[in-house]
């Protein structure tokens, strides 16, 4: 989809969900793309975080790591998807790998920042692999570092099949917003895969223990947020 979009050419993406739910989303090409100007008032307030080497998890077709990198950051793009790291590398961003979020760790060398925006926090899964991540993350950044991320209130939706899954989550012992999806543009499809939603409470109990705390949030009405999360001192 985005090396479409580069060519000039815009095809919708569609979410699938495990209970039957398709969402068509025709924006987030333009999304993946969009200039620092039209970026949203969270971003902008939470990129005043960033600070000294950047690992920008879930790059994709690389608006914030070519932002970053303009302004004179040592910023690595990361990526599961090799077509989203080649648009990288035609769009001007001069360090990128692929490579999927488990596959993180200190091999990749020491980071102060880490970014997980584009609701990029969902590419933990479960709060069993979050845990397990941060906790990899935590040997891999600096003493003062930190992790942006971005997530949505579950709880801030009024459809009924969104209600209703959150039920169905419940009864399975799940978090209400963990989810199981998968994502099909024209003939391609993914894999099924798992993808989490948090409330910025269930951020923080997910977050205990890990060696990462939450330490505020720029969030909107509709659910929508960006968390600061910083290294703890245990």
């Amino acid at each position: 989809m985005m090396y479409d979009y580069l060519k000039g050419k815009e095809f919708p993406e569609i979410v699938e969900r495990e209970d039957g739910l398709f969402d068509v989303s025709t924006s987030l090409p333009r999304y993946y793309f969009a200039e620092y100007s039209k970026w949203n008032t969270r971003e902008k307030l939470a990129l005043k975080y960033v600070r000294g080497r950047v690992i920008d998890v879930g790059c994709g077709a690389g608006r914030v790591s070519l932002y970053l990198q303009q302004k004179g950051f040592d910023v690595l793009g990361v990526d599961i998807s090799p077509l989203a790291i080649h648009v990288c590398k035609l769009r001007g961003a001069r360090k990128v790998q692929v490579a999927p979020i488990a596959k993180i760790d200190s091999r990749f060398g020491t980071f102060d920042t880490i970014l997980m925006f584009g609701n990029n926090f969902g590419l933990f899964g479960n709060p069993q692999r979050a845990k397990w991540l941060l906790k990899r993350f935590r040997k891999m950044t600096s003493a003062e570092a930190r992790i942006i991320a971005e997530s949505i209130n579950p709880y801030r939706t009024t459809d009924p099949a969104h209600r209703q899954y959150q039920a169905y989550n419940r009864r399975r012992g799940r978090l209400p917003g963990q989810l199981k999806i998968r994502v099909r543009y024209r003939k391609h499809v993914t894999p099924w895969f798992q993808y989490l939603i948090v409330s910025q409470n269930e951020m923080r109990t997910i977050l205990k223990g890990t060696g990462w705390a939450l330490k505020r949030t720029f969030e909107t009405k509709s659910g929508p947020y960006v968390a600061i999360i910083e290294k703890t001192k245990e």
